[in-house]
């Protein structure tokens, strides 16, 4: 079984839980809430950024780096004018995160690089109930010039064509599992915090 097909179907139901989460505290129904949306994300993309930036994932995944959307989220953040003081919380609590094995970072790298494919439907909500757009709120959304599916499916087959014993492989899916158990915590602690702000 290929790696990204071992990784989907053991984060399936992960993937699920944290989609019906994040709707269920309806981040676009006010800026309130899409600056917690923004803050989760905020925490998810800084927790990975070495890996996007570190020499070794790079060698094994061509261009990574120029993949990173770090510095669009932040640039959201600086928009919807989250304040410095719970930015430098955010960022502490992505600095707390550790992934020390190399096979673990490869799934990490995975959950992250899939939420590219589910912010094209987000991107219509916020342009929809929130005016905010590709250029302004919601850059951190925008596709890849040469598009979405290929831009993942490109991801995948590098994935793929990697030479991975099976430990390693499961390595990598325990990594995607910590991903998605950390998003799903950072759902509740920043969405939820925005929406009791909000009451």
């Amino acid at each position: 079984m290929s790696l990204s097909t071992l990784l989907k179907n053991n984060t399936n139901e992960l993937h699920s839980t944290l989609d019906n989460r994040i709707m269920q505290l309806q981040p676009f129904a006010n800026l309130s809430h899409y600056q917690g949306f923004l803050r989760m994300q905020l925490r998810i993309h800084t927790a990975a950024e070495s890996l996007y930036q570190g020499d070794y994932y790079q060698s094994l995944l061509p261009d990574l780096e120029l993949r990173s959307r770090l510095q669009a989220v932040a640039a959201d953040c600086s928009d919807l004018k989250i304040s410095a003081e719970l930015l430098k919380q955010d960022k502490q609590k992505a600095d707390s995160i550790e992934i020390n094995n190399p096979y673990t970072g490869l799934g990490w790298i995975y959950t992250v690089e899939g939420s590219t494919m589910g912010a094209a439907i987000l991107l219509k909500q916020v342009k929809k109930n929130l005016e905010l757009s590709e250029t302004f709120g919601a850059r951190h959304m925008a596709p890849h010039n040469e598009g979405r599916v290929i831009h993942w499916r490109e991801f995948k087959e590098l994935l793929d064509n990697l030479s991975l014993t099976e430990l390693q492989k499961q390595q990598a899916v325990q990594g995607a599992i910590a991903a998605f158990e950390y998003t799903i915590n950072s759902v509740d602690e920043c969405m939820s915090e925005a929406v009791l702000v909000k009451c």
